[in-house]
């Protein structure tokens, strides 16, 4: 019996392990595995902050003594606050904003925080290593002002009903999500733009499984 026993794990272990396989996708195909935060509701919430950062009038062009004839707005891209339930790293929402922003032309960008220091540890190994050609020195006191600061904040509701009677056994599980965008002036404080995008996500599961 222990002998039978053994050969059917056996069979049915080469059974799934031969139903495995790994392909490439299309990483803009939209994915609906799970409810939680996926990579269509990434893609899906930047592309519309972007278009409407573009559109916004106040966002045309800024004027200033130091920027030359080049008047497009100079942003800062700052943080966006987790407030949902789950653990997502909203830096890949604004890197997906960025790399959209600058290949759109309309704004200029000026590095966050990390780019900050990359660019300190250079400056300062130029100056004092001794091994770059003084007239290609990088120094100091020569970066770009930014005009505004872009920050947000991604919140969630979840909800969840378990199967009854009424519904058939049927468990339900809604996710709302909500991104806010703002835009201040940093000369005056004042908030010149501000998006909201809204997403809701709902799951079922039946006896035979998820629909």
């Amino acid at each position: 019996m222990k002998t039978i026993t053994s050969i059917l794990i056996v069979s049915v272990s080469i059974l799934f392990a031969s139903c495995s396989s790994l392909e490439y996708d299309d990483p803009g195909r939209v994915e609906t595995l799970t409810i939680e935060w996926g990579s269509t509701d990434l893609q899906t919430m930047a592309g519309e902050m972007v278009n409407s950062l573009g559109g916004a009038p106040a966002l045309a062009y800024m004027d200033n003594g130091g920027k030359g004839d080049d008047k497009r707005v100079i942003m800062y891209v700052g943080d966006i606050e987790n407030r949902t339930s789950e653990h997502i790293d909203t830096r890949s929402i604004t890197d997906k904003m960025e790399t959209q922003i600058i290949k759109s032309g309309r704004f200029r960008l000026v590095a966050a925080d990390a780019g900050q220091t990359e660019i300190g540890d250079q400056v300062r190994f130029q100056q004092g290593s001794g091994r770059v050609t003084p007239e290609m020195r990088r120094s100091f006191g020569k970066q770009l002002g930014a005009d505004v600061i872009l920050y947000g904040v991604l919140r969630s509701i979840s909800k969840r009903k378990g199967g009854s009677f009424e519904t058939a056994g049927t468990d339900t599980k809604d996710v709302y999500y909500q991104f806010v965008l703002r835009c201040v002036n940093i000369d005056t404080g004042e908030l010149i733009w501000i998006e909201e995008q809204e997403l809701r996500k709902t799951r079922r599961t039946g006896i035979f499984g998820s629909n």
